[in-house]
């Protein structure tokens, strides 16, 4: 059943990964470029965990590892990149963000906490997926709210 919630969540979560690589076609402002180009680096990162919970490559502790540790050290910018409400057409952030920083930065927080962890501890397929399902639904967590 765990595998299953994991399978179902990495193809939710490369989904998010297509429609980011979308977005950044025609970003004229250079802050929210920035932002689209964090994301996808913990998009790609979160697509290396994605194929290995679906069984699509082999478990690789070590390339998890590293992995969770691409998506912590993106995450830690995450707050920053968002303080000043900058826009575009082509952005994907919510005007909520600005209203409920607070929040933001709060799931932002668990986001990097969770992916700190996960680069730490990993060491079997039984981690990963349960690491994964964790980060996946901190990432969901705020899409829902804080993206269009």
């Amino acid at each position: 059943m765990k595998r299953v919630k994991a399978t179902v969540l990495a193809t939710l979560c490369l989904g998010c990964i297509g429609s980011v690589a979308l977005a950044h076609s025609g970003v004229k402002n250079p802050a929210v470029l920035a932002r689209m180009e964090n994301m996808k680096s913990i998009g790609a990162g979160m697509e290396v965990l994605s194929n290995m919970v679906k069984g699509k490559v082999a478990f690789d502790a070590a390339k998890a590892r590293a992995a969770a540790g691409d998506i912590a050290r993106h995450s830690t910018q995450t707050v920053a990149l968002f303080e000043a409400p900058e826009t575009d057409p082509k952005t994907e952030a919510k005007p909520l963000i600005w209203e409920r920083f607070d929040d933001f930065t709060t799931k932002a927080g668990a986001t990097e906490t969770l992916a700190i962890a996960l680069s730490q501890s990993l060491e079997t397929p039984d981690d990963l997926n349960a690491g994964f399902m964790q980060l996946g639904a901190s990432c969901k967590a705020c899409h829902r709210d804080y993206k269009d």
